[in-house]
């Protein structure tokens, strides 16, 4: 059984890239990067040098997920430099089917994920979308079998209901860094029982959210 994870080249652009983010946490994050009144563009172009992964834990976990359930389609919102998407990718090709559909605000984000893809060798798994999530997702086609929610944390509700309609039953749902403050109103809604989900909170970093879609 292959193991995308396991090769060498995908080994090596992971730990460069994870290499990376934790430099990025030594250097002073700009005010416009966490200003809650910026727009998410400006947000963008603030942090566009800054990695903002998920952790390796929350990486292996993904792909464990994808496995197991194999996916048509995932979505992801919120590439950044392309760690969680290379799991995600790695997973949907060692499932020998599906398709990632990832999307970045970020236009130097963008071209810098494309080709961390194409190093790990899971570029042919996963389309890079450039632009605003409420936007590029709009139109991604169903059925949707699992969705990562890992860009700004204001908007991975709206993000999250302007994909719902389009989710396979027992579709999954995860969200990242759920001990932020600005995911309180998601992890209202994805708790609440009367919005058709069944939900666990996950101890890994900063948290994640895995919530089964049963549908309403």
């Amino acid at each position: 059984m292959p193991n995308t994870l396991a090769v060498p080249q995908t080994r090596a652009v992971l730990g460069r890239l994870f290499e990376a983010a934790a430099q990025d946490g030594g250097r002073p994050v700009p005010p416009s990067g966490t200003d809650p009144s910026a727009s998410a563009l400006e947000r963008a172009d603030a942090l566009r040098d800054f990695c903002l992964p998920v952790s390796a834990e929350a990486g292996t976990l993904l792909y464990a997920l994808t496995r197991a359930i194999r996916p048509e389609t995932v979505v992801e919102f919120g590439t950044s430099f392309g760690i969680s998407t290379i799991y995600l990718g790695a997973a949907v090709t060692d499932n020998g089917a599906g398709h990632v559909i990832t999307t970045e605000l970020s236009g130097d984000k963008v071209a810098a994920a494309r080709s961390n893809l194409r190093q790990a060798g899971v570029s042919h798994a996963v389309t890079v979308l450039p632009g605003d999530a409420r936007e590029t997702l709009a139109d991604v086609a169903g059925p949707i079998g699992l969705v990562l929610l890992d860009g700004w944390k204001d908007l991975c509700l709206p993000v999250l209901r302007l994909l719902e309609p389009k989710l396979s039953p027992g579709a999954l749902v995860a969200a990242d860094d759920i001990t932020h403050a600005g995911m309180a109103s998601y992890l209202s809604y994805i708790r609440d029982p009367g919005n058709g989900y069944e939900t666990v909170a996950f101890p890994v970093e900063d948290g994640v959210e895995i919530s089964c879609w049963t549908g309403r």
